[in-house]
C-alpha cells in the first residue's frame, strides 16, 4: 500500500508541474530550472535532501564493482550528490547507472575532478600560463581540457583557483595566476569561459569551481592552510578582484578556503558566503567546501562536527566534500532546531538546478561516452596545442652575451637531476595525466637536432642532497629516481660529459611536488647541491645555459650574477621536452613575463610591486639611509620584478602620449606609446599600464596593473600601443568600502614591466 502511494504522489507531483510549467515567453531558463528542482524536492525525504549535499571521494570504486561498493549502496539509498575523482567514462557510466536506475528518484550524480591545467593533454602549470599574459590561450588551454574531460564523464572542475599569493614559501603559488588582481582577473575570466563555454548543456563544457574563497593565498609563514589575517579595505582592494571576476562571468560553483578570516574559517563564516558572496556579487550557483575542511572547523576550535555541519549550511555551504558532517548530523541539527528544512531545502535546490543546467536530467550519461573518449584524448591536435602554447610561457631572465638562441650543430651537453625526467614535467595537480607518454628534455633536444648535433647526458646531481627531503617529494607518480653515489662522483661525471661539449645546459631547480598543496618551503634558493654541480659546470669555462624547472618564484641572486643565460620554463606540461627545443633553438622567441616577483632573498616576503609607501620611503634608486624604509644588508628592490622577461630581440619604447591631462568627470583619455623591434628576431611584447593614485582618501599603492596588451613585432618593425582610460579605471574601495574614484592627480605609466616604464602625468576633475 505504501508503494502505491509513493508511486501515486510522485506521478500527481509530475502532472503538476507539466500542468504549471512556466511558459517559454514568461519565465527565464533560470527560473524553469528552480521550478523543477521545487518539484523534485517537494516529493524527497529529508535524507535524501541531506543526500544531495554529500560529495564523497570515489577511490573505492572500479569497473565491475559499481553496485557492490560502499559509495554505491549510499547511491542507492540517495545519500550522495556527487562524487570526485573518478577517471574514465565507462566506470562513471556504470556509476551513474546506479544512481538513475537503482535509487528511488534517480538523480542523476555531478562528476568532478581536479582538472587544473589540462586532463590527459597537459598544459604549463598555472603561474607558468600566467607568465604567458595571453588570454585566448589561457582560454583555448581550458576549452581543450574540458573537452577532453567531458569526454571522459566528468561535468565539473575544481578550476580555475584564482588566490592572489605575495608569498613564494607557500607551494599553491605554483596553482593560481601570481600577485595582481587585475592580472588575476583577467584570467579567471578567460578560464571559466573556456570550461563552461557559452552552454552548459552542451556534452563538451563543464562546470567550474572557483577557488578558495577567499585569501587562501596569504598564509603567515606561507605556510599552507595557515591563519590569514588582513584588513577588510586590503581583502577589496588587493584580493577579492579575481573572485568577484569569476562571479561576474558566471562560474557554476564556488569553493572554499581551508583558513579563516576574520577569525572564523571559511567554510562556516556567512560574511563571506552570504553577504560578500550572494548578496553583494550576486552569486547564485552552489559552494561546495573543499577537502574536510568542515571537519577541519574543529581543530579551529569552533566546536564538534555537529556544531560545525549546522555553521556551514547557515553560512551558505551547499556541498560538504569528503566529511560527511552534512549526512550524519543534519538531521539531529534540525530536530534540535539549531537549523531548518528550508535550510536544507534552500542548498539542495541549488544542486538540482546545476544538474539540470548541465542537462544531466536530459540525459545522465551524456559525458560517459567511452567511444568519444578513445576519439578525444591526447589527440594529435590536442598536443600541438599544448606544445606551443607551452612556449609562450617561458620566462628568458638572463642572455647575456647573447648565449641564446642555441644553434643546432657541435656537441651540447645536457646535465640536470631531471633533464631525463618525464615525470616530472607535468607539474603538480595533474592527476588524470599519463607521466610516462610526456617528452622529456633530453627526447626533446634529441628530436630537435636530429644528425645536425649531438646531445651528451649526465645527471650531475640528484634534486637535492638529503634523501628524506626528496622522498616526500617524489609522490603521486612522479619519481626523481635518486642516485646513491656520492655527490662529487656524480660531478665528476658531468664534466667528464661536458668536456668535449661546445655549450652546457644545465635543468636545475625543483621537482613537481616541491610545490602544490602541502608544499610549503622555508627556503627557496637552488638546493646546495644543485648550485654545487653549477659551480663545476661554470667552472669549465664553457658556455652555460640554466634551465630552470619551478613552480614558484625563487631566490637566484647567485645565479644572476654568475650564470650567462638563464632560462624559467616552469613545469611546462605534456609537451614539455619539445616546446623548451623550440625556444632554446629559437624556434620560438620567448615572450613570458613574470606574474610574481622575484626576490632577492627570503628575507624580503611578502614583496611585491603594489606596495603602498610607508611615511619613510626610500627615495628611487638609492639603498641605504638611517630612517628609512630598508634594509642594512640588501637593497628593496627585487631581483626580477612583476611583469619582467626579455626576449631574443629588443624592444625600444618612445614617450608617453596622453590625449588629455585636464580630464573631466566621466570623460575617457588615451594613453599611447610607441614600441620598436629593434633587433634581429620576430617576438612578441606585452606592453603593461599602470596607475598611480597620487593623493587619496586611504593610503594608495605605488602603481597597479591596469591593462596590458600583447603584440607581435617583426624585426625592424614599430607599433602604437594606445590604451583607453576611463574613471572606471581609477575606482578603488575607500575606507567605507564603497567603490568609487576620486578626482585628483594621477600618474599614467606604461612599459614592458613594472620596473622600466615611462610616465606622464594628469589632474582628473571631478
Amino acid at each position: 500500500m505504501g508503494v502505491k502511494i509513493s508511486l501515486f504522489l510522485l506521478s500527481l507531483t509530475v502532472l503538476l508541474a507539466v500542468a504549471f510549467s512556466p511558459s517559454n515567453e514568461k519565465y527565464s531558463l533560470e527560473d524553469k530550472y528552480i521550478y523543477k528542482a521545487d518539484s523534485i524536492l517537494s516529493i524527497m525525504t529529508l535524507e535524501e535532501k541531506i543526500g544531495q549535499l554529500n560529495l564523497p571521494a570515489a577511490g573505492d570504486i572500479t569497473t565491475g564493482q559499481a553496485s557492490s561498493s560502499n559509495i554505491a549502496q549510499k547511491i542507492k539509498e540517495g545519500k550522495v550528490g556527487g562524487l570526485f575523482n573518478l577517471k574514465s567514462a565507462s566506470k562513471i557510466r556504470e556509476v551513474q547507472r546506479v544512481a538513475v536506475e537503482e535509487s528511488r528518484l534517480k538523480i542523476p550524480l555531478l562528476f568532478g575532478m581536479d582538472v587544473i591545467h589540462g586532463y590527459e593533454t597537459i598544459f604549463p602549470i598555472p603561474l607558468g600560463m600566467s607568465a604567458s599574459w595571453d588570454m585566448e590561450i589561457m582560454e583555448k588551454s581550458a576549452r581543450i581540457a574540458a573537452n577532453e574531460a567531458s569526454a571522459d564523464g566528468i561535468n565539473w572542475t575544481f578550476s580555475p583557483m584564482t588566490d592572489i599569493s605575495r608569498d613564494p614559501r607557500w607551494g599553491r603559488v605554483s596553482e593560481g595566476s601570481g600577485e595582481d588582481p587585475y592580472l588575476g582577473a583577467q584570467i579567471a575570466k578567460a578560464m571559466i569561459k573556456g570550461y563552461q563555454g557559452e552552454n552548459l548543456a552542451l556534452n563538451n563544457t563543464i562546470m567550474a569551481c572557483v577557488k578558495h574563497f577567499a585569501l587562501y593565498g596569504a598564509p603567515e609563514a606561507g605556510r599552507d592552510y595557515n591563519t590569514v589575517d588582513m584588513s577588510r579595505v586590503r581583502m577589496y582592494n588587493e584580493y577579492f578582484g579575481p573572485y568577484k571576476a569569476a562571479v561576474d562571468a558566471g562560474v557554476g560553483s564556488v569553493m572554499t578556503a581551508f583558513n579563516d578570516v576574520d577569525g572564523i574559517p571559511a567554510s562556516g563564516n556567512k560574511w563571506l558566503m552570504t553577504d560578500v558572496l550572494r548578496k553583494q556579487w550576486g552569486f547564485d550557483g552552489f559552494v561546495v567546501t573543499d577537502y574536510t575542511a568542515i571537519n577541519e572547523m574543529i581543530d579551529h576550535g569552533l566546536g564538534d562536527l555537529q556544531t560545525v555541519s549546522a555553521m556551514a549550511l547557515k553560512a551558505g555551504v551547499e556541498m560538504d566534500m569528503v566529511g560527511e558532517g552534512f549526512l550524519t548530523t543534519l538531521q539531529k541539527s534540525l530536530e534540535e532546531g539549531k537549523i531548518t528544512e528550508k535550510q536544507i531545502d534552500d542548498a539542495c535546490r541549488l544542486i538540482l538546478v546545476a544538474k539540470y543546467k548541465l542537462g544531466l536530467f536530459d540525459d545522465p550519461y551524456k559525458y560517459a561516452d567511452p567511444e568519444r573518449a578513445e576519439k578525444e584524448l591526447f589527440t594529435v591536435e590536442n598536443r600541438k596545442s599544448a606544445r606551443e602554447i607551452a612556449a609562450q610561457t617561458f620566462v628568458l631572465l638572463k642572455n647575456q652575451g647573447n648565449v641564446l638562441p642555441l644553434q643546432k650543430k657541435g656537441t651540447i651537453a645536457l646535465i640536470g637531476p631531471l633533464a631525463d625526467n618525464k615525470e616530472n614535467m607535468t607539474g603538480t595537480w595533474s592527476v588524470a595525466a599519463n607521466f610516462e607518454r610526456s617528452i622529456s628534455i633530453n627526447d626533446g633536444l634529441k628530436k630537435a637536432v636530429g644528425d645536425r648535433a649531438k646531445i651528451v647526458y649526465a645527471k650531475g646531481a640528484n634534486v637535492v642532497a638529503d634523501s628524506l627531503l626528496e622522498s616526500r617529494v617524489s609522490i603521486f607518480g612522479k619519481p626523481t629516481y635518486r642516485d646513491e653515489r656520492s655527490a662529487s662522483a656524480m660531478i665528476q661525471e658531468a664534466l667528464d660529459v661536458a668536456k668535449n661539449a661546445d655549450v652546457i645546459v644545465a635543468v636545475l631547480g625543483e621537482s613537481a611536488e616541491m610545490t602544490g598543496e602541502a608544499s610549503s618551503m622555508s627556503n627557496i634558493e637552488l638546493p646546495e647541491n644543485q648550485r654545487d654541480l653549477m659551480k663545476a659546470l661554470l667552472g669549465t669555462g664553457k658556455p652555460v645555459v640554466m634551465v630552470l624547472l619551478t613552480g614558484r618564484p625563487l631566490a637566484l641572486t647567485w645565479e644572476e650574477e654568475h650564470v650567462p643565460a638563464i632560462l624559467n620554463v616552469w613545469f611546462a606540461g605534456s609537451e614539455a621536452g619539445d616546446a623548451i627545443a623550440d625556444v632554446l633553438f629559437g624556434d620560438v622567441n620567448p615572450s613570458g613575463k613574470l606574474s610574481a616577483t622575484f626576490p632577492q632573498n627570503v628575507g624580503q616576503i611578502p614583496i611585491y610591486y603594489n606596495h603602498k609607501n610607508t611615511g619613510r620611503p626610500l627615495p628611487e634608486g638609492q639603498w641605504f639611509q638611517k630612517f628609512r624604509s630598508n634594509y642594512l644588508d640588501i637593497p628593496n628592490e627585487p631581483l626580477y620584478p612583476f611583469g619582467f622577461g626579455l626576449s631574443y630581440t629588443t624592444f625600444e619604447y618612445g614617450g608617453l602620449k596622453l590625449s588629455n591631462i585636464s580630464p573631466i568627470g566621466n570623460q575617457s583619455i588615451k594613453a599611447s606609446i610607441s614600441v620598436s623591434n629593434m633587433g634581429k628576431y620576430d617576438g612578441a611584447e606585452v606592453v603593461q599600464l599602470y596607475i598611480r593614485d597620487v593623493v587619496g582618501s586611504i593610503t594608495r599603492p605605488v602603481k597597479e596593473l591596469k591593462g596590458f596588451q600583447k603584440i607581435f613585432l617583426k624585426a625592424g618593425e614599430t607599433k602604437t600601443v594606445t590604451f583607453d582610460i576611463t574613471p572606471e579605471d581609477l575606482k578603488f574601495y575607500n575606507y567605507e568600502l564603497e567603490y568609487v574614484w576620486e578626482p585628483g592627480d594621477f600618474e599614467i605609466m606604461i612599459g614592458g614591466n613594472s620596473r622600466d616604464l615611462s610616465m606622464g602625468k594628469l589632474n582628473w576633475k571631478e
